[in-house]
């Protein structure tokens, strides 16, 4: 069994205690992981203190930050294919997405190094003729980072790499389920050559979340997982005063009109919801086609998704994995039969998998005559599709927007001016037009609503790590005035 440790203050260690994880392809344990107590988390944010306070982080040009980002971005390219396999074996997710994916991870490490000597301040026309006035962006400080076990290292990119562009030092909380792609990570950070302290790596549970989110030291607090964690972290930061960003689920519709190419918005519905085995906060969920077109759609996609091939998620011929854990899939079952009590209709799929792991087969509720049914407007983190018809442009808006969510939505349409007046009306953070689930370094990442605040990905993602600070500076030689009167 293999042993993963966690990463404080530059060293390893096995933590006050440990927890097994299970393979998701077989249900039994394959590794042990450090959990994080209390005394983990206030060590590993001393230690991201000391380290943002120490000269070796403090005084490093920005240029020598963003270096180090790019040493550490080649490390997560040579190291890819090792973290691929561990993320596969730890969470389920297929080999061939976790390859690509970790390969592209670097990608990101690159963009914020090229970033982080590009923060600029600015010079302010104050309205005092014997004053300079400008403003200097300097670091955060601490940062709490949470992150999930799906796409983890995704994840966590999108918060180390600004985070450390701005000068910020990071304790990374990876999920007490499926940690071990991070805990990999830290020892390909230790060779990047960061001062000690600038990453720390833990895992574990509730108690180990609620002690860093709330910890006097930590002044940001970045975070991607579900709502009802997301409120938890938002009274904790009431202790500290923390600012936060919030990239929580979706429920995000994917709205295909009589005229978009079929094929090819079929293969995007099946990218957008059984990719990923459906485990992804931007999954297309709710597929809402345009009536005329809904048996010729879903014909096509019933096929599409009866063909994909289940198997063994290290097999790169293998399409659709486990899910993650078992809570899932039990998860998935429930809401999929509380949706046909509510008059949905099975078009396929919908029942576990009889063979060792956590499978569950690409699945098709029909909810065109069930509108309150609980699988359209709750988040399954699985491969399950909800579908419901529109007549008209208005009515796709008015569905695409009956949700508390807007992180993603994806429209199909070969109208241009239709498809931008779908843009300017959907509520979501981010829209795809005749395509979906494309992200790149240089594109904001985010959505409003249940779906969270801030963004991760481009300038701005970097700046939410920084605070701006006014400097004045007199430029008269003649004593000051009236010590009374405001200047």
């Amino acid at each position: 069994m293999q042993i993963f440790q966690q990463y404080i203050g530059g060293a390893f260690s096995d933590g006050s205690a440990q927890f097994e994880s299970l393979d998701p392809a077989t249900g039994q344990a394959w590794a042990k992981m450090a959990e994080a107590s209390v005394a983990d988390v206030n060590a590993a944010v001393s230690a991201a203190e000391d380290a943002f306070f120490a000269p070796e982080w403090a005084d490093m040009t920005a240029t020598a930050r963003g270096k180090l980002l790019s040493r550490l971005a080649d490390l997560v390219a040579e190291n890819a294919p090792r973290l691929a396999e561990i993320e596969t074996r730890d969470t389920g997710k297929i080999i061939r997405e976790t390859s690509a994916q970790i390969a592209y991870v670097a990608e990101y490490f690159r963009y914020f190094a090229g970033l982080a000597d590009k923060i600029e301040g600015a010079h302010l026309p104050i309205d005092k003729p014997d004053m300079e006035v400008w403003l200097r962006r300097e670091p955060v400080g601490v940062i709490a980072a949470i992150v999930p076990w799906n796409s983890q290292l995704f994840l966590s990119a999108v918060k180390i790499g600004p985070a450390l562009a701005a000068g910020c030092t990071v304790v990374l909380k990876a999920s007490e389920e499926a940690p071990a792609p991070m805990l990999e990570f830290a020892k390909i950070f230790d060779q990047a050559g960061f001062p000690k302290g600038v990453l720390n790596v833990i895992t574990g549970g509730p108690d180990a979340g609620a002690a860093l989110t709330s910890h006097q030291k930590v002044d940001h607090v970045a975070f991607t997982g579900g709502p009802e964690t997301a409120r938890h972290i938002v009274r904790n930061s009431a202790e500290n005063l923390a600012s936060t960003s919030l990239e929580l689920g979706g429920k995000s519709p994917f709205i295909v009109f009589d005229d978009a190419d079929i094929e090819s918005a079929v293969n995007a519905q099946v990218s957008g919801i059984f990719a990923a085995t459906g485990q992804s906060c931007v999954a297309g969920s709710r597929l809402l086609v345009q009536a005329s077109i809904k048996d010729k759609f879903l014909t096509r996609l019933k096929e599409k998704a009866e063909a994909v091939v289940i198997g063994l998620p290290d097999d790169m011929a293998t399409e659709v994995g486990p899910l993650c854990t078992l809570r899932q899939r039990e998860n998935a079952e429930d809401l999929i039969a509380r949706s046909i009590g509510a008059g949905a209709k099975l078009i396929t799929g919908g029942k576990a998998i009889d063979r060792d792991g956590f499978y569950f087969p690409p699945t098709i509720l029909d909810c065109s005559d069930a509108p309150g049914a609980p699988s359209l407007s709750n988040e399954f983190f699985g491969p399950v599709l909800s579908v419901v018809t529109f007549e008209d442009e208005a009515e796709a808006v008015r569905l695409a927007n009956d949700t508390e969510f807007g992180l993603a939505s994806g429209v199909f349409t070969q109208s241009l001016t239709r498809a931008h007046r779908m843009i300017r009306r959907i509520r979501s953070g981010i829209v795809w037009v005749n395509t979906y689930r494309a992200v790149s370094p240089i594109a904001p990442f985010g959505g409003h609503g249940l779906s969270g605040h801030g963004r991760e990905g481009g300038l701005q993602a970097v700046l939410d790590y920084t605070k701006i600070k006014t400097v004045w500076l007199r430029t008269s030689d003649d004593p000051i005035p009236d010590p009374f009167v405001m200047r």
